[in-house]
Formats: C-alpha cells, sequence, structure tokens
C-alpha cells in the first residue's frame, strides 16, 4: 500500500506576493508615522497654552474674590500676583501638570522638550494694571 503525504506550505510566488505587499504597506505608513509625532508635539504644546491661560484666569478670579492680596493660594502653592495674574516665577505653579516641557521662570518660556525647532509657550506676565497677561503660542517648527 501506498501512502500519499501532502506537503503543506506556502509556494515561492506565494512568498513574493506577500512580502511585495508589505512593502508597498510600509512605504505608505512610515511616513504617515513619522508625521504623527509633530503634530502630537504640536498639540501638547497647544494644549499647555490653554492650561496656562486656565491657570492665569484661576488664580486672578481667587485674587479678585479675595481683596486682591499680594499671593494666593492654589492646591498648596503660594501664588505671587503681579496686577492681579501671576508672575514669571510662580506661572508653573498654577498647573497641576507640566511634564515633558521645561520651563524657565527668568522668561516664561516653557518649551517642549524633544522639540527640533521652535515648540513653546511664551508667558508675559502684565505690564500695568488692569491687563491682562500675554500667552503667546509658537508650533511653527516642533
Amino acid at each position: 500500500m501506498r501512502t500519499t503525504t501532502k506537503q503543506a506550505g506556502f509556494t515561492l510566488i506565494e512568498l513574493v506576493v506577500v512580502i511585495t505587499i508589505l512593502g508597498i504597506l510600509a512605504a505608505f505608513a512610515i511616513p504617515r508615522f513619522a508625521s504623527l509625532e509633530v503634530e502630537a508635539r504640536s498639540a501638547a504644546t497647544q494644549a499647555l497654552g490653554g492650561s496656562i491661560r486656565s491657570g492665569a484666569a484661576l488664580a486672578h478670579a481667587l485674587w479678585l474674590a479675595q481683596g486682591q492680596p499680594a499671593t494666593v493660594t492654589m492646591e498648596g502653592a503660594t501664588i505671587t500676583m503681579v496686577f492681579g495674574y501671576p508672575n514669571l516665577a510662580t506661572i508653573d505653579d498654577t498647573l497641576s501638570d507640566s511634564t515633558g516641557f521645561t520651563y524657565a521662570a527668568g522668561t516664561g518660556i516653557f518649551t517642549k522638550d524633544g522639540a527640533t525647532g521652535t515648540c513653546q509657550v511664551d508667558y508675559d506676565q502684565p505690564a500695568a494694571a488692569g491687563s491682562a497677561p500675554g500667552i503667546t503660542v509658537d508650533v511653527s517648527s516642533c
């Protein structure tokens, strides 16, 4: 009696077709994923700008509600006020989390870690009574 064995596996043509399809998919996917990194840094910087605006507005509201003191306390942190808004040294204390950014208290600039170009938020404390702080988001080259 003769036994027939059936061979299992892929033919060379099937393997070539699969490798070709994977190569085409990779050619489209790699540039798309590279672009996502830039978009993620830009979105994180925009979000930090919104958080700084909110933190400054909350500190201002506390300042008004407490009778315009020299400092207010937010989440246990003492915030020094200048014309009703946080100063450069304490604006970062109004944020609950600024992970991924480096803050330079002397200039008021939050810089996105890992960015190769300009990817930052600039906080300028008010220069006169009745004026609001300047908050500029620059994502021109994240």
